[in-house]
């Protein structure tokens, strides 16, 4: 008997242990997907070309700090502002909740901050009634999510600042090309899409599936790397192709 208590002193002790250790673990991941950086992946087409159908985003958290909207798991919280926050600069690539639905995670391009006038004109970009400009960049790709692909004019557009990166127009004249001046509230963001004519952003209210003015309480973090990419279309293709379907050249790349 004596012997027998000697065993299962140590052996429960042993269990303890390792459920201490896994509860470390698990928590140690929570809090550095709560704080550091959390993983999202990319539906829809509306940030290419910089973002892709199936790619997979890292985004962190700490350069706005914290809020209702950073935490791995959605809870309904009261809106108190953010800590330890900070400003995003216009060009970040941000993820977001979206304010017609938090559960829903979106991605856009920050155009215009706090007190900036924003306006489309003849499918151009005017912040403060001065234009961004843009540079014909050939002719790319578009893709849809089950494969389909379209082309559409490029353009590399340079946004007040400084920060240039690549835009997809489909057409002329499309429904968002000419829009009113809009002034940006306090506390809050203009984003667009990449994809400028498929893209329901700040040109479109969230009544009718848009943006609309974006809280800056919504920011989950900045769309800083894909680390990892997978083209969707392929899924039509005989399974023993889909290997050939990751992007292994969008693997680890910084988002411009």
């Amino acid at each position: 008997m004596r012997i027998e208590k000697e065993f299962a002193a140590p052996k429960s002790h042993g269990w303890r242990g390792q459920f201490v250790q896994v509860a470390a673990i698990v928590l140690a991941v929570f809090l550095a997907k709560g704080a550091l950086a959390e993983p999202f992946y990319v539906p829809s087409g509306s940030m290419e070309p910089t973002l892709l159908i199936g790619d997979a985003l890292l985004a962190s958290k700490y350069p706005y700090g914290y809020g209702a909207a950073s935490l791995p798991i959605q809870i309904t919280l009261p809106e108190t502002g953010r800590l330890f926050g900070g400003a995003p600069q216009r060009g970040d690539v941000v993820v977001f909740r979206w304010p017609g639905d938090r559960s829903q995670a979106w991605v856009k391009r920050v155009v215009g901050l706090p007190g900036d006038r924003i306006q489309m004109r003849q499918g151009q970009l005017f912040i403060n009634d001065h234009a961004a400009s843009l540079k014909p960049d050939g002719i790319g790709e578009t893709e849809d999510e089950k494969g389909a692909v379209e082309p559409a004019y490029r353009y590399v557009e340079t946004l007040p600042g400084g920060v240039a990166h690549a835009i997809f127009k489909l057409r002329d004249n499309g429904r968002l090309d000419n829009t009113p001046e809009v002034t940006v509230p306090p506390d809050h963001l203009f984003v667009m899409g990449d994809n400028r004519d498929n893209s329901a952003d700040s040109r479109v209210p969230v009544r009718e599936g848009g943006v609309g003015m974006l809280p800056m309480d919504n920011l989950v973090g900045r769309a800083d790397a894909v680390v990892g990419s997978w083209d969707l279309g392929i899924r039509s293709q005989p399974v023993w192709t889909w290997l050939s379907g990751f992007r292994v050249a969008r693997f680890f790349t910084a988002v411009h």
